[in-house]
């Protein structure tokens, strides 16, 4: 197969991980950077030795078969369409849309146009995510009955200097960090069929105390802070998925599983890697560090590592789809599969009323050790 050329569009601090990445993995080459602010653009390209254009330039540039889009949620839509549009395939980050009916629209559209459309995140293609998909397959824990999933913290104003953004309409907590966690458990469990919420908010205003020339200042609070919900799969399972920016401490693990033969805790589904523990008919924890396995090798940040981040692998899978004439496994479809569970996520929590869900999606397929080994430009070492 041919080099895959690739054009980042978006380049912030997310960028970097893209383009630092790039090099671990065959078939894949990133050539060009565009931002709506040139010098942004220009230094992304003096850095990683790059060609830097204008968004449209970039979009209609001959030399470029797929495009990254990172730019902001509000602006992933427009620049996406825009890119197929120009017959490009196209990976973005979450979410696909701000709507479902907004993603949906893009999945059709690339789906007419014989593109590739793939979407963040593809943590769960790392190796916690992978090693318990597995356990699960395998039947270490039996047939899943329930569980709890649960992201919480204190929001974003202590280190964004300017944070407003996150508390409005089309922001949250559940836009902006349900997506690992629910793309995991679908990868785990299938897709869902049901969702029940409740929503509230912790505060009308928020005080920002990140370093900046906002520092100090109080900005309104436009959404809910808190959302308790209740998900139903396909499969029969049901977990609860709380998210919040409203809490100081607290020891949930980030995703526990309890089956019919055990119960199977998960690590930060926003990192690739992490402690797993099994528990089989009751027996004590059985701790699995995947730090040793492929894509799970601690790597991030890398002044001091402290964690597992393959950003990348998504479009590593997606080449090789190209390559095989199959859909990637982080797909459109799954991420607009995702993006309904989370709106619906919000609109019970509104409402007070269940939601039936609408999309369906396929589970991914389990990414084999010979694939994810057979997508690297070199082997990864300690």
């Amino acid at each position: 197969m041919s080099i895959l050329r690739i054009g980042v569009i978006g380049c912030g601090n997310i960028a970097m991980t893209y383009l630092r990445n790039a090099a671990l993995f065959r078939d894949v080459a990133i050539i060009a950077c565009a931002d709506l602010l040139p010098e942004q653009a220009a230094l992304r390209a003096r850095e990683y030795g790059l060609r830097a254009m204008t968004v449209a330039d970039l979009i209609a540039a001959p030399d470029i078969d797929l495009v990254i889009n990172l730019t902001i949620p509000a602006a992933h839509a427009e620049i996406t369409r825009g890119a197929l549009a120009a017959g490009k395939h196209v990976f973005t980050e979450k979410p696909l849309g701000l709507t479902a009916a907004e993603g949906a629209s893009l999945v059709s559209y690339a789906a007419r146009r014989g593109l590739m459309l793939g979407s963040a995140p593809d943590t769960f293609l790392g190796a916690a995510g992978q090693r318990a998909r597995r356990l699960i397959d395998d039947g270490a824990i039996g047939r899943v009955v329930t569980g709890t999933a649960f992201m919480m913290g204190r929001g974003m104003e202590h280190w964004h200097p300017n944070p407003s953004f996150y508390y409005q309409p089309g922001g949250g907590p559940v836009l902006d960090m349900g997506p690992y966690y629910i793309t995991m458990l679908v990868n785990l469990l299938g897709p869902a069929s049901r969702v029940m919420g409740m929503a509230t908010q912790g505060a009308a205003e928020r005080l920002i105390t990140a370093p900046g020339p906002l520092h100090g200042t109080r900005f309104a609070v436009g959404t809910p802070t808190t959302l308790l919900s209740l998900i139903e799969f396909a499969s029969g399972a049901v977990i609860a998925f709380g998210a919040s920016w409203d809490v100081y401490r607290h020891s949930q693990v980030p995703i526990a599983l309890h089956g019919t033969a055990g119960s199977l805790h998960l690590p930060d589904p926003d990192t690739f890697g992490g402690m797993i523990s099994l528990s089989r008919h009751g027996a004590p924890w059985e701790e699995i560090d995947t730090s040793g396995d492929l894509y799970g090798q601690i790597n991030w940040p890398y002044a001091a590592p402290d964690r597992a981040n393959y950003r990348m692998l998504g479009i590593a899978d997606l080449a090789a789809g190209l390559r095989d004439s199959r859909l990637p496994r982080a797909a459109g479809a799954l991420a607009l599969h995702v993006l309904e569970v989370l709106e619906a996520i919000l609109q019970s929590g509104q409402t007070g009323q269940p939601v039936e869900l609408t999309t369906t999606t396929v589970q991914p397929a389990i990414l084999t050790q010979s694939e994810a080994q057979s997508y690297l430009a070199a082997a990864i070492t300690d």
